[in-house]
């Protein structure tokens, strides 16, 4: 990946020792294969949602909740713990914190490979998503000290780059997988990527803390743990509930706001706070965290209701729906290395908001498809998709990271990686409670008209596209006729949220406009007036 003229005759580098300089590339490389798993399990479990769906032995016979659960429990546990795993590493040691981290994921998956219950595959995602809290912070905190800021960018871009390549090969493999062995399989092909990490860490990665973190701070870290859980718990339940009105979502989420309130309160009050709140007072910071939580409020949303529309509607295995979704991959992975350098010509707000357009775009072309649309279409959209999903990511994780001072990268990737999860569950919850409603509101004459149906099999029928289909099929020659009907529900419900993703995306791109820095503005710069060697003190630990 390095090319000669990054290794040799290059200028002495006081910021990171040279040791590590020269071996930067190869650091990023183990740094890409951490972020690989944890997005590659994700994009797994896409894919292998039908086939857990189904009765056993091929699958667990999971109920939509409980599917939303299998995803959002894993969402809980990461988004509360984010936070805290990036102070911890900043504190005990990015390397170990790593190495605890991919350790955990590793366990939590061969348990969730052999899970004899939806409720068992619940909990070990909870585990799992415990063990990448600590991966995610660590890998991008990690690549700050071992980078010097010129070339941090082209770094971020790459290290962004993984996640397309996870998007990419993780549905593909889910379907190969899922058609040679049994469901579990997708969560046990984690086992032997995650032993690989663990040996070139130990032998390739240094160690780096914050060289003075001063004293603990442990209420503002229970107060962040605290918040960010029920925030997150409540906005799942007003998913799976398909009502945000209802007591205990209000109570929820209210108290979650409550408690980040308070968080925000003692941390402004506190000698020694876990983070310094008044980096949000800075537009770009604020604004590029902002832009990290729309997208990926509107993205989540979508690629959760894309799966059931080729698979249940337009009728392709899990292994051909990989191949479909392969263009949003393929663009990230030529666009996010090569995002720079766009930066550079045109700067990041109007790269950011041009991102922000295409996925607009894209989310409002999603309404084109219907059961028998040219597969051309979505191909196109999704490729676009992933163009501008390119142009977003590297730059405002670069902002976000330029704006902390180097040692407390930690807490920078963490904030960072957060607000990108809370947007995920929200986009899951609020879009997925949307859609279910539009499905249900869309069906329930077709529903009713079915005689001798019990209103309890008529509710459940009417969750899902994929549970009025499985009536249809236990219904026999009699359940024909709900399948054209069902499947013109989900297209109604589909563009229906749609459109809601395709609103938030344009609200990214105002935010972007009108808060990110312009071409040729001067950027922070935290480190400036520090001692060199105080920033790569604890590089070459």
């Amino acid at each position: 990946m390095a090319s000669p003229s990054d290794t040799q005759g290059a200028p002495a580098v006081s910021g990171v020792p040279e040791v590590i300089h020269r071996r930067r590339w190869a650091i990023l490389v183990v740094l890409m294969l951490s972020v690989l798993v944890v997005v590659l399990d994700n994009s797994i479990l896409n894919v292998a949602m039908k086939t857990i769906a189904s009765p056993e032995p091929t699958g667990l016979g999971a109920a939509q909740s409980q599917l939303e659960w299998a995803i959002n429990s894993y969402t809980l546990v990461f988004a509360g713990l984010l936070f805290t795993a990036g102070l911890l590493g900043d504190r005990l040691g990015r390397k170990k914190v790593l190495l605890g981290g991919m350790t955990v994921f590793g366990i939590g998956s061969v348990l969730a490979a052999f899970s004899g219950s939806p409720g068992e595959l619940i909990g070990y995602r909870a585990v799992m998503g415990l063990g990448a809290a600590f991966v995610m912070p660590a890998t991008l905190a990690i690549l700050v000290n071992v980078f010097e800021r010129e070339e941090q960018p082209r770094a971020i871009g790459i290290w962004t780059a993984a996640v397309g390549l996870g998007i990419a090969i993780g549905p593909i493999t889910g379907g190969v997988l899922l058609e040679h062995f049994w469901w579990g399989s997708v969560f046990f092909v984690n086992v032997p990527i995650v032993i690989v990490a663990l040996v070139a860490m130990s032998l390739l990665v240094p160690d780096s803390r914050d060289p003075a973190p001063g004293r603990l701070d442990p209420g503002g870290v229970v107060l962040s743990v605290v918040g960010l859980v029920l925030l997150v718990y409540g906005i799942i339940k007003g998913g799976q509930l398909a009502d945000f009105t209802d007591g205990r979502v209000l109570g929820t989420i209210g108290g979650g706001l409550a408690v980040l309130v308070l968080f925000v309160v003692h941390e402004k009050r506190s000698d020694h706070p876990a983070i310094d709140v008044s980096y949000f007072r800075k537009p770009a910071f604020s604004a590029a965290i902002a832009a990290i939580a729309l997208v990926f409020f509107a993205l989540m949303g979508v690629t959760f209701f894309m799966v059931f529309y080729i698979q249940s509607v337009r009728g392709y295995s899990a292994l051909e729906s990989g191949l479909l979704i392969l263009p949003l991959a393929v663009a990230q992975l030529i666009f996010a290395p090569r995002t720079r350098l766009v930066v550079e010509r045109f700067g990041v707000r109007t790269v950011c908001a041009g991102g922000m357009l295409l996925v607009a775009g894209t989310m409002a072309g999603f309404t084109q498809l219907a059961v028998d649309t040219p597969l051309v279409v979505m191909e196109v959209l999704f490729f676009v998709q992933g163009a501008g999903m390119a142009h977003i990511m590297p730059p405002v994780t670069l902002t976000v990271m330029q704006t902390l001072p180097r040692q407390k990268a930690g807490s920078g990737s963490a904030l960072n990686n957060t607000f990108r999860q809370v947007g995920g569950a929200l986009g899951v919850a609020v879009l997925g409670s949307v859609l279910s409603t539009a499905y249900r509101d869309g069906i329930k004459d077709t529903l009713a008209a079915v005689p001798g149906l019990p209103d309890s099999a008529r509710h459940a029928a009417g969750e899902s596209v994929e549970a009025t289909l499985g009536l249809a099929e236990k219904l026999g020659p009699k359940g024909q006729a709900l399948i054209g009907p069902a499947h013109d529900a989900f297209i109604h419900a589909m563009h229906v949220t749609a459109l809601g993703s395709a609103a938030v995306a344009l609200l990214g791109a105002l935010v972007s406009v009108a808060f990110l820095p312009r071409k040729g503005a001067a950027p922070d710069d935290p480190d400036a007036g520090r001692p060199r060697e105080k920033a790569g003190a604890g590089a070459g630990r």
